[in-house]
């Protein structure tokens, strides 16, 4: 008989947390990282399939959330790391992956709407990873 995920360890973002430089920061409440692989075709003799070969990877990201300070402002253009800890009391743990040498593509000087909440997002690319603290199931 087939063993059923257990719903109460899916893991929800609610518990994440994002450090810049080690300074938490709770003011954002969004994070997505991702890496792309450039996969080289190639056409190799004796078989019917093209193959690949991994090529450059390229990490991009945006963060965003709640504007409560200029930090972002001052930081400019300079390289930071960040370290993003997903969490959730029920899970199997909690992961921490450290994206490292971060620069902004974008910064948001004003962006803003009379009775509303400013939101500053922030894309930007980073040049490696590393998995700090893995989740690991039973």
């Amino acid at each position: 008989m087939a063993q059923y995920l257990d719903p109460s360890r899916v893991i929800m973002g609610t518990f994440g947390q994002i450090f810049i430089d080690g300074v938490w920061q709770s003011n954002l409440n969004h994070l997505e990282a991702n890496v792309e692989a450039d996969k080289r075709e190639l056409n190799l003799v004796g078989t019917e399939y093209t193959v690949f070969k991994l090529g450059r990877k390229k990490g991009t990201g945006t963060m965003s959330g709640y504007k409560v300070t200029s930090d972002m402002i001052q930081r400019g253009f300079q390289k930071f790391n960040i370290i993003q800890k997903l969490d959730d009391p029920e899970a199997y743990g909690f992961e921490r992956i450290e994206l490292k040498n971060c620069m902004v593509d974008r910064i948001q000087l004003a962006n803003w709407t009379a009775g509303e909440e400013v939101v500053e997002e922030t894309p930007f690319t980073f040049e490696g990873y590393d998995l700090l603290d893995p989740i690991t199931g039973p």
